[in-house]
């Protein structure tokens, strides 16, 4: 099982693929974990660290080597759970291809649809909570505008395959996983 959790920032993703990892004993694959991940030592870490600082989002050159080699891992063998992957329609057709190669496609991309207002409330209590340095107003303002600029098509992309299903986000988030698990039944 392959599936895609895209929404705006703060929308849940992080929170609902955690609970379907568990659900479905599949991984979470966070490219946000992922790209933080990377020593901050390296020239690469500090490259990565630039962009994350600045709530704008990798290029397509650094995230699609680490999403690839992710995918090759055995864990990754029986699906995954994308979350903030992909956010690019590059990213999206690169991934597209690279399950093509591996005979397999995408089962399913969950739209979490929240107001940004509320998103901003919680963006910035996580912050608090996970001691996130990347979770300021400034990139808070700047992770929205490249959401509605490079990830707010991807969705264009995946509907005309016909493989979205929207789910409303600013339900509790027992009901959103309710709602996630019956759009995945739905869709098999």
């Amino acid at each position: 099982m392959r599936i895609v959790l895209i929404g705006p920032p703060g929308a849940g993703k992080g929170t609902q693929c955690k609970r379907l990892a568990k659900h479905f004993s599949i991984p979470h694959l966070s490219t946000g974990d992922m790209l933080r991940d990377t020593s901050d030592s390296s020239p690469l870490g500090k490259l990565v660290r630039s962009y994350i600082d600045a709530g704008r989002l990798a290029p397509d050159y650094l995230v699609l080597p680490i999403v690839t080699k992710r995918l090759a891992q055995p864990d990754c063998k029986n699906g995954g759970l994308f979350d903030g992957f992909p956010r690019t329609v590059n990213q999206a057709e690169k991934l597209d291809e690279y399950l093509a190669q591996a005979e397999t496609q995408l089962n399913l991309v969950i739209h979490l649809e929240v107001d940004q207002d509320e998103l901003t409330e919680r963006i910035l209590k996580r912050a608090e909570v996970e001691s996130r340095a990347d979770d300021t107003p400034e990139t808070i303002k700047a992770r929205f505008e490249v959401y509605h600029h490079q990830t707010a098509p991807v969705l264009e992309h995946y509907r005309a395959k016909e493989k979205i299903a929207k789910i409303d986000g600013m339900q509790s988030p027992d009901r959103v996983f309710t709602e996630i698990i019956d759009a995945i039944s739905t869709s098999q």
